[in-house]
């Protein structure tokens, strides 16, 4: 039996007192007295938002999911490399089953979209479940089916078999302003319906090694089991679900990330028509502008999505779109990243015809690119992109385009798309061109590969071009040529 120490329990409680700010307002000076000192204004108190009509209003549309699953075999749990901040950066937080048990059980939250039975909830709290079991707060329990899930923005759709349940109310989460009060209620360590609150810290966010989603980030409180659950604006409505968060731990760090509903719901709805959901591909590479690179290419911002490769026989090649061009808009809808143009494209059916705005030799140019459907990649071929990745170093890279290769006067080199792990602690960047390895030219991505596969487990010295320097960069390359994907 578990002892509870009552005095530690009455010290904690005693010292969590109710906040309020005393403050002078504006405008409120007392006049000064015939001595010609004046007063200190009197302290006004400032009342911190109250969450209680919001919890009353919709804390019954909040559920309770348990996924089941069977493991086969004894799984060991994967070593996490001390120190690694890459390797932690983004844990979920749904269900992390025991590698020792045949029989695992997770946790997680969800929400009830309409009044028939739907449920939304996160991909990775069902994801390989054998049963999914919803509970509600009055205690009744349901068998739920899962009509679908979407990796790709980790969202999935239950079905219960009840009729006349609390719905939540959709939001707008375009209209979300930082610093705005939001709260989340979910059932974190299990602690079914807990609420806790804080501020939009910044929308938009767009995280590496994930989804085009441009995330809500926020501080409110998340732990393992909010996943799923709903984040909800000071008006009770749903602007978001509670998908991830920044933890070197496992526990709430004070970054939390939650997928905007309209794109939860945009997916749902095709996920209770069909059963899965169809996005479009145009067949291009795409990386960052950096300020450098947008200068090279004539325009006054980083601003477009830069094309560094060309799928050969895909609707972009066909439409004639080429390496170096930069999409600036997408049917009139403007390009600011790169992920912005991934987004707009995914978000077409596929066979759409669209209008891409081009930045071609310092004019627009628009090309009409008629999409074509986005395929999940296989396990192999998943397999393989993240072999390649780790025998990279962490490093993401291709072929520079023909115009930049011009522009800088460069004969060989290739450019760096992306930089994690031990290449970004060495401070590589995204659109660094990497010129050398220790004394040898590097003509082409497939010699980048082989020069790093022959020095495994040692440091080579990389000649990198960063706008108009050239600097030396140490890279220790790791042992093997795999890293376990996460």
């Amino acid at each position: 039996m578990n002892n509870f120490n009552a005095a530690a329990c009455r010290t904690a409680f005693t010292s969590a007192v109710a906040l309020s700010l005393l403050v002078p307002l504006p405008g409120h000076a007392q006049p000064a007295p015939a001595g010609g000192v004046q007063q200190p204004a009197p302290a006004q108190t400032i009342e911190l938002p109250s969450f209680v009509n919001l919890v009353k209003q919709q804390g019954n549309s909040v559920v309770n999911i348990s996924a089941t699953r069977t493991i086969s075999g004894g799984r060991a749990a994967m070593p996490v490399p001390e120190g690694d901040p890459f390797f932690e950066f983004f844990r979920r937080f749904g269900p992390q089953p025991d590698p020792g048990e045949q029989h695992a059980q997770g946790l997680g939250s969800g929400f009830i979209i309409s009044p028939d039975g739907f449920v939304l909830t996160n991909a990775h709290v069902v994801a390989d479940a054998d049963e999914v079991t919803v509970k509600l707060t009055d205690k009744r329990e349901f068998k739920a089916k899962v009509l679908g899930a979407d990796t790709y923005t980790d969202v999935a759709l239950l079905k219960i078999e009840a009729t006349g349940l609390p719905a939540v109310k959709m939001g707008n989460p375009r209209a979300l302003e930082p610093g705005e009060w939001v709260a989340a209620i979910g059932a974190p360590f299990g602690f079914e319906n807990s609420v806790t609150a804080g501020i939009v810290s910044a929308k938009g966010r767009l995280l590496p090694n994930e989804s085009y989603v441009p995330f809500i980030q926020t501080d409110v409180a998340v732990n393992p089991g909010n996943s799923g659950g709903p984040l909800f604006n000071m008006r009770g409505e749903v602007i978001g679900i509670n998908s991830m968060i920044y933890s070197r731990t496992g526990g709430y760090m004070g970054l939390s990330f939650a997928i905007p509903i309209d794109i939860a719901s945009d997916v749902a709805e095709q996920l209770r028509t069909s059963g899965k959901v169809t996005r479009s591909r145009i067949g291009v590479q795409v990386q960052e502008l950096t300020r450098e690179l947008a200068a090279s290419f004539g325009l006054q911002e980083p601003r477009g999505a830069l094309v560094a490769q060309v799928e050969e026989g895909g609707p972009a090649a066909k439409a004639g779109l080429q390496a170096g061009d930069i999409v600036m808009a997408l049917n009139g809808q403007p390009v600011q990243r790169s992920a912005d143009l991934a987004r707009l494209v995914a978000g077409t059916k596929p066979g759409t015809t669209v209008t891409a705005d081009i930045w071609r030799k310092g004019q627009i140019v628009p090309i009409k690119i008629t999409t074509a459907e986005l395929m999940a990649p296989s396990a192999k071929e998943s397999s393989d992109a993240s072999a390649k990745t780790a025998a990279r170093a962490g490093l993401s890279v291709g072929p520079m385009p023909d115009e930049q290769r011009r522009t800088l006067k460069l004969d060989h080199g290739v450019l760096v798309h992306n930089a994690e792990g031990p290449a970004a602690r060495a401070g590589i960047r995204p659109g660094d061109i990497i010129l050398r390895i220790n004394d040898m030219p590097v003509k082409d991505v497939a010699q980048l590969e082989s020069m790093f596969t022959r020095n495994r487990g040692k440091t080579v010295a990389l000649l990198v071009r960063r706008g108009a320097e050239t600097v030396f960069v140490p890279l220790k390359l790791p042992e093997g040529a795999e890293r376990k994907p996460r």
